[in-house]
């Protein structure tokens, strides 16, 4: 076989697998090296490997999301000239976990998360009924003013909705320091190398300002060039 067809046919294979990898740690939350793993011993099934994790790893973080965890750590974090503060609360089991370099990481990156993404909630249960039914109403109305057909309104408005999570909860947010994985997922892996149960139970974020009228701001690409200092 030619030599180039050969490395041609071993970069599409790498690159397939890293696709697979990557949908894999998208859907359970499980590290790279961990999903490469489990990819391999399924000979690519995904549908095995998601099994595989959950036997060996998640099955075991699943476990420890039913345990109490009322330890933890109020993080604060002040944006650069104290323009935006915020306070999260991030319980975990023990008091031991709570001190740790890598429980404190965590709970100062999920900080800088809603200084910078300014979620309203945790979670999509944290949204009130009232919100959802003044949400879905704005959507369809837009829907119909867009001359969108009756019949599809509402599967437009159950999507745009999805987005509404996407933007307003926290744990359905891209992660800033990584765009690939959602907070869910950073959540479920720090579950898992740490070893204990770990929530975010709260959260109040500060912007001066907030309800005056003001020019718009990049607080993403701010709050990130703030960490790399």
């Amino acid at each position: 076989m030619n030599v180039n067809l050969r490395t041609f046919r071993r970069s599409i294979a790498m690159a397939v697998n890293a696709s697979a990898v990557k949908e894999l740690r998208e859907k359970t939350g499980a590290g790279m090296l961990d999903c490469k793993k489990a990819l391999e011993e399924s000979n690519g099934d995904l549908t095995r490997a998601a099994e595989i994790l959950r036997e060996k790893g998640l099955a075991a973080a699943a476990n420890k999301a039913g345990r109490v965890a009322t330890e933890g750590v109020v993080e604060s974090y002040i944006h650069a000239g104290g323009r935006i503060g915020v306070l999260v609360e991030i319980n975990c089991e023990t008091d031991f976990v709570a001190k740790t370099d890598q429980f404190r990481e965590f709970a100062r990156d999920i900080a800088m998360q809603i200084a910078a993404a300014s979620p309203k909630f945790v979670g999509r249960e944290e949204v009130s009924q009232e919100e959802l039914d003044k949400e879905r109403e704005i959507l369809t109305a837009q829907a119909l003013n867009e001359g969108k057909p009756e019949k599809i309104v509402e599967k437009m408005v159950e999507g745009r909705l999805s987005k509404y999570y996407e933007e307003f909860c926290l744990l359905e947010q891209n992660f800033i320091k990584d765009p690939d994985k959602t907070i869910s997922t950073l959540l479920k892996e720090k579950i898992s190398t740490i070893g204990e149960n770990i929530s975010i139970r709260r959260f109040v974020r500060y912007e001066l300002g907030e309800g005056l009228e003001k020019k718009e701001d990049n607080f993403v690409a701010e709050v990130m060039s703030q960490a790399k200092l």
